[in-house]
């Protein structure tokens, strides 16, 4: 069973700078997609950004390219979030999730995803 724990959530002024991190149990990484999805109160979940476990295969939501970086550490089988130039749009809960990753398509879509993580708050203020 894979379990994700997500950290580094916080209160941050727009224009500043936070750093997600999602450690996870997973025997074998480099199977799996890993991808960040964010959720604003009565919004949709919105995806946020992917990333193959061997991190060599990236997307990204068109509201954050340019902003956010998605990397991994495949030695301690976490997955990072670099988010700069936060706006208040970026507010919300910012989910981790593990998909199974073939080599072929690199999971991006809530579906593609079978295991979440209990998300962590991100507030960004004007």
């Amino acid at each position: 069973q894979v379990q994700l724990v997500e950290s580094g959530g916080g209160l941050v002024q727009a224009g500043g700078s936070l750093r997600l991190s999602c450690a996870a149990s997973i025997r074998t990484f480099s199977s799996y997609g890993m991808g960040w999805f964010r959720q604003a109160p009565g919004e949709e979940r919105e995806f946020v950004a992917a990333i193959s476990g061997r991190g060599d295969l990236t997307s990204y939501g068109d509201s954050v390219k340019g902003r956010f970086t998605i990397s991994t550490d495949n030695a301690k089988n976490t997955v990072f979030l670099q988010m700069n130039s936060l706006k208040p749009e970026d507010t919300g809960v910012y989910y981790c999730a593990a998909g199974y990753y073939g080599g072929r398509y690199l999971p991006i879509r809530i579906s593609d995803f079978g295991s979440w993580g209990q998300g962590t708050q991100v507030t960004v203020s004007s």
